[in-house]
């Protein structure tokens, strides 16, 4: 497979064409950014990382009937996958509350929900990614009533399946934010990416109680970066250190 030209550059991300049209060569970047960009800062050895980690999640999720457009790592920092046409569209699921959650409604960070909670957002950087609702997804042409019905099932399915993952290497899944497109074939697959930048994942064996008797939480995703607690590197490498046993432990055949 030979990449081509340059299609596209985002945040952690670029994509390039091949010589086949339905297969794109995706090369992650060592920019970390917050705040849709308003902070950035590039961090060496984030792009492996990355690649490695979402590699391996997109396999483990495979093994759990998950499947996405990942078609299999082929370098440090590269990978091929299935070009998409990707509804625009970031998919949240929430199971614990955290971050603009909590500050939305009051909560404290830490309080478990009831039941998983599905958000959208418009991905719009220049809109700072509002809010939609299904009446405004659909009044938009965003998607139809099918398209809908399709991905909030498949969100909920990548929440089930990831809860049991993380949950096997000792980590709380609080939320996650995934994108969803359609294939060459018109099928709807998990697209994009799934790492400790789009994440948020706390340490369960290292949970500890402060002298209050509240838990310190021990993050392990890009929110160490959004609040400035330190280096994100040693948390993605226990992340990926993690993953890699439990697909080792599974026999997991990691597509490379």
């Amino acid at each position: 497979m030979e990449k081509l030209d340059k299609l596209y550059q985002g945040k952690a991300k670029k994509l390039y064409a091949t010589e086949n049209p339905d297969v794109l060569w995706v090369e992650y970047m060592n920019q970390a950014t917050a705040g849709n960009g308003a902070k950035k800062e590039d961090i060496e050895g984030k792009g492996v990382l990355n690649n490695r980690i979402t590699s391996l999640m997109f396999d483990l999720l495979k093994a759990r009937g998950v499947e996405s457009h990942f078609i299999r790592r082929i370098s440090d920092d590269e990978q091929l996958v299935q070009r998409m046409d990707m509804f625009p569209l970031e998919i949240i699921m929430r199971n614990v509350a955290a971050g603009s959650f909590a500050k939305r409604y009051g909560v404290q960070e830490g309080t478990r929900l009831k039941r998983p909670v599905l958000e959208f957002c418009l991905k719009s950087d220049e809109l700072g990614d509002p809010f939609v609702n299904k009446d405004s997804m659909i009044a938009l042409g965003l998607v139809d009533e099918d398209e809908l019905e399709q991905i909030s099932r498949q969100a909920r399915a990548v929440n089930e399946a990831l809860l049991d993952i993380f949950g096997k290497i000792g980590v709380r899944l609080v939320d996650f934010k995934i994108e969803e497109g359609r294939n060459s074939a018109g099928t709807i697959l998990l697209a994009d990416e799934i790492t400790p930048d789009t994440c948020r994942l706390w340490d369960e064996r290292n949970y500890q109680k402060d002298a209050e008797g509240s838990h310190r939480i021990e993050r392990l995703d890009k929110d160490i970066f959004r609040r400035d607690l330190g280096s994100i590197i040693p948390a993605y490498e226990e992340i990926y250190r993690r993953l890699t046993d439990l697909a080792d432990s599974e026999n997991i055949s990691l597509r490379q």
